[in-house]
């Protein structure tokens, strides 16, 4: 038994923790849990928890239904929120297949795999979530109209505002768990708000947005809220993105930094902004899995619809932002395009992937757009080689089901089941008869 799992088991006895639950999820980014007592979990460490994994999307077939849970150590925090005389903790686990190997279809083994490709060429992969979501009053049942707490707008400070004290309600409970939070505020739409996670390799910060969503959760039960992190819940209001920065360091020296460059940028650098131009429309299912996401990415609101970059353009879908000067380690890039529903493990693996291929191959980076890409006519655009994202999820899924990069990240089992999951979506959705159709139409 190594070092951390005895420092587990004794934080538990000190702290006189009593429920234990192993966190994972399934391949849409859905939160699994279930709780083992104590005196259990140093066989869990040594020989994992058994489950059908069949029962859980996209995880097993029915024929080879057994997997195993085995907790990762380094991952324990107390829940805050799950308060009582007894304590009860949490940590995140990998899926096992029953001869011990790593499960191809578990979606942080999926992230797994490409940050090992990325040691390999010498990189580590750091990220930093900006997580947006909107508050509403609570819901009776899901027929209810989606009512926002609040008229406020971006960074609006509301006197004895609600979402003032739910944001500092949330942050309290983060960092009480060990996830840093770098800033929050009211973002543009009415209820809505933003949290900032602090910079942290992938796997971290992929597992601290899974806890980010229970901890958001939690306090809107509390103090009598709905939240929702569905990417565009209110026609004509801006959409819920997840803008995400970016960032390789070859040990402790920024990859992405170049003194003199333009805007400070590697070569490294520029070559993985062309990797993620290049493969975007490849990757938009995973990065936007839902019918509703490109209602987001077309809905305007500053939501990006074309593949292309800028410095400080945000109509770009990868934006090199400002830093201050003599901060190489800073640099960094902003992919614009992930939104708040997306599965993190998958999506870091993907956009991983695309940069990396950019960089081993030496991509060339087009030219900057300087302009406001919205306003452009579809024939200036054409003119400057800026093509548009998918329109739909339908779009998406038949450019991912061509990509050899996203099937090799993914792994069979996973970009199988993802793409019939999504087909199976994009079905059910066509066949939906929606208010909007009724109002237009009318009974005719």
């Amino acid at each position: 038994m190594d070092k951390q799992q005895e420092y587990v088991l004794r934080a538990i006895e000190e702290r006189d923790v009593r429920f234990i639950r192993l966190w994972f999820t399934d391949v849409l980014g859905v939160l699994k849990s279930v709780a083992i007592a104590p005196a259990e979990l140093e066989g869990a460490f040594i020989e994992g928890i058994g489950f059908d994994g069949s029962s859980i999307e996209g995880l097993s077939r029915v024929s080879e239904s057994d997997l195993i849970l085995r907790p990762d150590p380094s991952t324990f925090q107390i829940l805050p929120w799950r308060g009582g005389k007894h304590g009860t903790a949490r940590m995140f686990c990998d899926i096992l297949t029953p001869d011990g190997e790593s499960s191809p279809a578990d979606p942080r083994n999926v992230l797994k795999r490409a940050l090992a490709e990325a040691a390999d060429a010498g990189f580590t992969f750091y990220t930093h979530p900006e997580i947006e979501f909107y508050l509403f009053k609570a819901l009776e049942n899901e027929t209810d109209p989606l009512i926002p707490i609040d008229n406020a707008g971006y960074f609006d400070h509301v006197a004895r505002g609600q979402g003032h004290d739910f944001r500092r309600a949330a942050i309290t409970l983060l960092e009480s768990m060990g996830i840093s939070v770098e800033f929050s505020h009211h973002e543009t739409g009415p209820g809505q708000n933003e949290i900032d996670l602090r910079y942290a390799d992938a796997l971290s910060t992929a597992d601290n947005i899974m806890t980010f969503r229970s901890v958001v959760k939690e306090v809107s039960i509390e103090q009598g809220f709905t939240a929702s992190f569905m990417p565009k819940p209110l026609a004509g209001q801006p959409g819920s993105g997840m803008h995400t920065h970016l960032s390789l360091f070859e040990g402790d020296t920024n990859a992405f930094y170049e003194p003199g460059g333009e805007y400070q940028l590697s070569t490294t650098g520029r070559a993985f902004i062309a990797g993620l131009l290049h493969h975007a429309a490849e990757i938009t299912a995973v990065t936007n899995q839902f019918v509703n996401s490109y209602k987001r990415l077309w809905g305007g609101q500053e939501a990006p619809s074309y593949r292309c970059w800028g410095h400080n353009n945000r109509s770009a879908l990868v934006r090199v932002p400002m830093y201050k000067p003599n901060k190489g380690q800073s640099a960094r890039v902003e992919y614009r395009g992930l939104d708040a529903a997306a599965n993190p493990y998958l999506a870091f693996a993907v956009m991983l992937r695309a940069g990396l291929k950019g960089v081993q191959e030496a991509y060339q980076l087009p030219e900057e757009a300087e302009d406001n890409v919205w306003e452009l006519s579809d024939t200036e655009r054409r003119a400057l080689g800026i093509d548009p994202l998918p329109g739909s999820l339908n779009e998406a899924v038949a450019v991912m089901e061509r990509s050899e990069l996203v099937a090799e990240t993914l792994g069979e089992q996973v970009f199988t089941h993802f793409l019939a999951n999504k087909r199976q979506e994009w079905t059910d959705y066509r066949a939906q008869v929606t208010p909007y159709e009724l109002a237009r139409i009318g009974l005719i």
